[in-house]
């Protein structure tokens, strides 16, 4: 079979010109046989591996097993770097470089002799990056999670590494934390290799690939200390060179239906509103039309059936010995397209057909789930005229009818200025508005959705408040958050012309987000509202702001939707 198929790789390495003497002469000062230039698919270890990445530190040592199970099937192997983003280090967002790193993947892909893409991911814009970037050259291409850290243990409970950021302020307001307290309890919240260890965005993204079909059952929920993920790792190496025998391309398994199965299981494991982001880019780079309000018709009446912070009180480590999402994808299955390729070549339900559940406190049957209703709620109004989300199931249930008056931050400094200072008028019924964290107001939206209250209420014993803004939310935070509001303050939005004390009236239950002000007050406060002068006017950053599109069309670059194919016509010389 092998002999009988045309291999890309063979358009660099099959000559007996010039050019193929190029192609391969260079490769021999690495020591490769010739039996390596003869028909072995070349697949390409797309490596998000960095030390500035904590998250995927341990990427390195993946792809040296991955390369294993690549020789073992016959494969030839080629490791490769592509920019990495971690949420951790980097300012002012990772959203921001997340469609420059997809540039990074798709032209890494399309310029080299690759037949096979292995992509290595872990911290929470590798994922979608590398998948975006590898849709638009639509090459075999398998996805190797790198796996959530073990669970976190600071003086006799578990802790989760994401979550307890936002309870910083908290702690030290109404607990009396020092220094010391939190120098110790940094070490036990990360103490083991791997991503965030909650339903954070770095697992719901490693949750949704699986439940698209890019990974082999069952690897998501896998902890990266684990032997059982370096196993995963070997048999994946082996997979993609089998799929590059089969021609089994990701347009072949990124179906319409695979989409409409990641949001259902994105519902249904409490997941990420920055999920909306990124599937509706990945979709539109594959050519299928998914919209916003996609994920609130096919996703927000599912239950919601893990138990895991932040939507509930486990991690990460707990929900795989509880038999990881191969139990949920069996629990859904009425609720699914079972028929779905995945990269194994099996059915999407025949890979989950034996799954056992071992623990029902961590997740429950569908008959009596955690919510009846779970998912992502898509509001609709005045003042947010293409939508905005919420997560029902990390809010506050007395929140989701709620009105009260606004408190306004026109940007991140003025909230940060402003917030604790003793004169600032609010309440714990006001409604906190904060403007210019949008795709192109920041730029590249970051997750400061749910910025922390102010430090007069916190002392009330409040613990949230209906906060509003067209950023996004970490997934490892809860509260009754709206975010992506669309269009953004910065191009116009409504948003851009909420004032202090105006009404804002919230019903989640009838998807309804609505300013309190008449037409002509808005058709007033839009003749003299004034564009807000551009962040950067120069480089990469100059190109985003330009031609980033909004929260609901996924905020890619206009000119990336779509793909160019693996082809290259031109050589070198």
């Amino acid at each position: 079979m092998a002999k009988k198929m045309h291999l890309r790789s063979s358009e660099w390495f099959g000559g007996k010109d010039k050019m193929g003497f190029v192609h391969r002469s260079w490769l021999r000062n690495q020591g490769y046989p010739d039996d390596y230039f003869q028909g072995k698919p070349v697949i390409g270890i797309c490596n998000t591996w960095s030390e500035l990445t904590p998250c995927n530190g341990h990427l390195r040592d993946f792809a040296e097993v991955v390369k294993k199970g690549i020789l073992e099937a016959g494969g030839f192997p080629m490791e490769f770097p592509v920019m990495s983003l971690g949420e951790t280090l980097m300012r002012p967002t990772t959203m921001l470089f997340r469609n420059l790193a997809s540039m990074d993947v798709e032209e890494s892909i399309r310029a080299n002799p690759l037949d096979g893409i292995v992509l290595l991911t872990g911290c929470d814009k590798t994922t979608p990056s590398t998948v975006m970037g590898a849709c638009s050259v639509d090459l075999p291409t398998i996805v190797v999670p790198g796996g959530p850290m073990l669970s976190g243990r600071f003086r006799g409970e578990k802790i989760g590494s994401g979550s307890m950021n936002w309870m910083i302020k908290e702690k030290q307001n109404l607990e009396g934390y020092t220094a010391a307290d939190f120098t110790e309890a940094e070490v036990c919240v990360a103490r083991s290799i791997g991503h965030c260890n909650t339903m954070g965005t770095a697992s719901t993204m490693a949750t949704m690939v699986e439940a698209l079909g890019l990974t082999l059952p069952g690897f998501s929920s896998i902890p990266a200390a684990d032997s059982r993920k370096k196993l995963f790792a070997q048999l994946s190496g082996r997979r993609i060179v089998e799929m590059v025998r089969e021609d089994l391309k990701l347009s072949k398994i990124l179906t319409r239906k695979a989409f409409e199965n990641a949001i259902v299981t994105n519902a249904a494991v409490g997941g990420s509103t920055n999920l909306i982001i990124h599937l509706t880019a990945i979709a539109g780079r594959i050519g299928v039309d998914l919209k916003l309000e996609d994920f609130d018709v096919v996703g927000s009446r599912v239950p919601l059936l893990v138990n895991l912070k932040p939507s509930g009180k486990y991690l990460m480590e707990d929900f795989f010995y509880a038999g990881g999402l191969p139990v949920v994808l069996k629990e859904l299955e009425k609720r699914l397209h079972p028929n779905t390729m995945t990269v194994n070549g099996k059915r999407l339900t025949e890979n989950y057909s034996q799954a056992v559940c071992y623990d029902r406190d961590v997740i429950a049957c569908l008959e009596k789930p955690f919510q009846e209703e779970s998912g992502i709620a898509v509001l609709k109004g005045n003042l947010c005229e293409n939508g905005a989300v919420i997560k029902p199931s990390a809010a506050s249930k007395e929140l989701m009818k709620h009105k009260g008056k606004a408190v306004v931050f026109e940007s991140m400094e003025d909230y940060h200025q402003r917030i604790d200072s003793p004169n600032l008028e609010i309440d714990k019924d006001s409604v906190i508005v904060l403007k210019g964290v949008g795709p192109k107001g920041y730029p590249g939206m970051p997750e400061v959705g749910n910025v922390d209250l102010p430090k007069k209420i916190i002392l009330q014993g409040v613990t949230d408040m209906v906060r509003i803004s067209d950023g996004r939310m970490s997934g490892t935070a809860a509260g009754t958050v709206i975010l992506h509001v669309s269009p953004e303050s910065t191009v116009g939005g409504t948003l851009a012309l909420v004032q202090n004390g105006d009404t804002i009236e919230l019903d989640v239950e009838k998807r309804k987000l609505h300013l309190d002000i008449s037409e002509e007050e808005l058709k007033k406060r839009k003749s003299v509202w004034k564009s807000p002068e551009p962040m950067a006017d120069r480089g990469y950053v100059k190109i985003y702001i330009d031609h980033v599109e909004q929260a609901d069309k996924g905020a890619d670059l206009d000119f990336l939707v779509g793909g160019s194919g693996s082809k290259v016509e031109r050589d070198l010389h």
